[in-house]
């Protein structure tokens, strides 16, 4: 009800604005204030929500039931959760090319979030076996990469260019209370049932599918969003995405992206670690990622304000900064209160600055028609590089080991956070081109309108 009560209000101050004639009319002509979150954003925030609460409760537990359940080596473990992170690479392209394709994108979408409700089922299938387990889980990343694009672009679609932070933060906040909520629930089920891996993955198929219910009920589709119509000619398929890299400014966000992205080291292995240094009941395990996710909720939407305000370049390294500190916690000699409190407020802070902000960042770069495709050329950029780190450190870990590891991840991070201050530093007030248009006889469907980009805050 109130999802659609805030639709309404949206359309009546659009019909408003459109009477007044002339480009103010216009500039308004979505119904989108300042300071406002519309409709569409909260009906996908209310879908994260549920669909985290199922994803949260099988991630909070697949590394106790893969290292002490399976007995899975670090470097095994290091492979399967670059699979984790990184499997989704491979489908971003396409998701998002046929969401921009006609409009699609709440199909696309639906058909993301359905896969890895289903996914859920191949858990439970495949017992102890690593080749199943693996299989089950590239299933639920594919999922997540074809839905990702999609849903971010909806996101921005949907918002103003000037609250394009606190929309992506109002979002992430909703997602982060699922993903409060799921560790939570896959505690109690583990103490409820004595360890019964099985009674969570069960119960996270019952969430998953839920949310795809709501997202088929309450988000709208293509009658509501400014997409480019399609086309016939070569221009049209996926690889054309890539096209956008010649955007100077959005290419520099994606090279900053996947070089902070391939210091990035897992939250699983963090986490691993506490429990190590710390030396606490395996069953408390699944509640590290509420300290996380509590920081999270708490500051995504006032660091995606921010972002609006003073630019988004500054809270998205300053996040990777976050990160790094956490590093260093693991590596000092610390331990007790101090240490938990410290990695995961560092952890908290580090998803708050950078995960909604980036999309933030890019979304100016990027026209209206083709913003699912350029969020998933970054996308698709970060997964990879998240992949390689993941397996690399996990390869560090088994022949050199933890201290080593770490140490060389702390390093790269340095690096890799300089680097990504110099390639964003450029950006800022240099305007965004159109897209460059396709070669002579090449028709592109989806080629940009040809009028002048502002300025964004942060990059271009």
């Amino acid at each position: 009800m109130y999802l659609a009560t805030t639709d309404a209000v949206a359309k009546a101050k659009d019909k408003k604005a459109k009477d007044k004639g002339g480009d103010a009319g216009k500039g308004a002509g979505r119904g989108k204030g300042r300071g406002r979150v519309t409709g569409p954003v909260l009906a996908l925030g209310v879908v994260s929500l549920v669909t985290d609460i199922s994803s949260e409760m099988v991630a909070a537990v697949l590394p106790l039931y893969f290292v002490l359940g399976l007995g899975l080596s670090p470097l095994q473990f290091g492979f399967l959760d670059g699979l984790y992170n990184g499997a989704t690479a491979f489908v971003r392209l396409l998701g998002g090319y046929a969401a921009d394709r006609g409009g699609r994108h709440k199909l696309v979408a639906g058909s993301g979030y359905l896969l890895s409700a289903l996914s859920r089922l191949g858990l439970l299938l495949a017992g102890g076996a690593t080749a199943g387990i693996g299989a089950a889980i590239a299933a639920d990343r594919l999922g997540k990469g074809v839905r990702t694009a999609p849903r971010d672009a909806l996101i921005s679609l949907s918002s103003p260019p000037d609250g394009l932070g606190r929309a992506f933060g109002v979002h992430r906040a909703m997602d982060t209370t699922g993903a409060l909520l799921g560790p939570l629930a896959a505690f109690a089920l583990l103490w409820v049932t004595a360890d019964a891996y099985d009674a969570v993955f069960v119960v996270s198929f019952c969430f998953g599918l839920f949310g795809v219910l709501l997202l088929v009920a309450f988000v709208p589709g293509r009658a509501a969003l400014p997409v480019a119509p399609p086309g016939p000619g070569p221009a049209a398929r996926p690889r054309k995405a890539l096209t956008l890299l010649r955007i100077p400014a959005f290419r520099r966000v994606c090279a900053a992206a996947a070089l902070l992205g391939a210091a990035t080291v897992g939250d699983a292995f963090l986490y691993l670690l506490l429990q190590r240094r710390l030396d606490f009941a395996e069953s408390w395990f699944p509640l590290l990622p509420l300290g996380t996710a509590a920081v999270y909720l708490l500051l995504a939407v006032p660091v995606g304000r921010l972002a609006d305000r003073v630019g988004r370049r500054g809270p998205f390294l300053a996040g990777h900064g976050a990160l790094l500190a956490a590093y260093v916690l693991l590596l000092l000699p610390t331990g007790g209160r101090a240490l938990l409190i410290g990695v995961l407020l560092a952890l908290g802070v580090f998803y708050a600055a950078t995960d909604g902000v980036l999309m933030a960042l890019a979304t100016p770069c990027l026209p209206e028609g083709r913003r699912a495709s350029g969020m998933a050329v970054l996308q698709t950029g970060q997964a990879l590089s998240r992949l390689l780190a993941s397996a690399g450190f996990g390869a560090a870990w088994t022949l050199w080991g933890i201290g080593a590891a770490l140490t060389c991840a702390a390093l790269a991070l340095t690096v890799a956070v300089a680097g990504g201050a110099a390639l964003l530093r450029s950006t800022e007030g240099t305007p965004a081109p159109a897209v460059p248009a396709p070669a002579p006889g090449a028709e592109d469907p989806h080629a940009p309108p040809e009028k002048p980009h502002a300025p964004p805050e942060g990059t271009s």
